[in-house]
């Protein structure tokens, strides 16, 4: 994704997400809701831009949904500490936010 993505949060109505605790140390609770069914992807991504984990890739329902991120990579192996985004995708929607991992 790119810098703009980072500011840019389009159709709020269509998607919503937040996480806590943030900062967080070891783990952080991602709450999402959508307003419609559809394929779903929730990704980690690094402060170069770089995906670090996907969390949700899979066709969800309408709702508030959970997941927890416990400051790991796809190989299972702890991040260093620092800002993070995770960023929501569903239909033609999306949204990124920070969040900070601190040890």
């Amino acid at each position: 994704f790119t810098e703009a993505d980072h500011i840019i949060e389009n159709s709020k109505e269509e998607l919503s997400a937040s996480n806590y605790p943030n900062p967080f140390n070891p783990s952080t609770k991602i709450s999402y809701t959508l307003k419609n069914n559809g394929q779903t992807e929730l990704s980690i991504y690094n402060i170069k831009g770089q995906k670090v984990a996907t969390l949700v890739n899979d066709e969800m329902s309408t709702g508030t949904h959970e997941v927890i991120w416990n400051g790991k990579d796809e190989q299972g192996k702890n991040v260093s500490s620092g800002l993070y985004f995770y960023r929501l995708e569903s239909g033609t929607t999306s949204l990124t936010k920070k969040m900070i991992l601190m040890k």
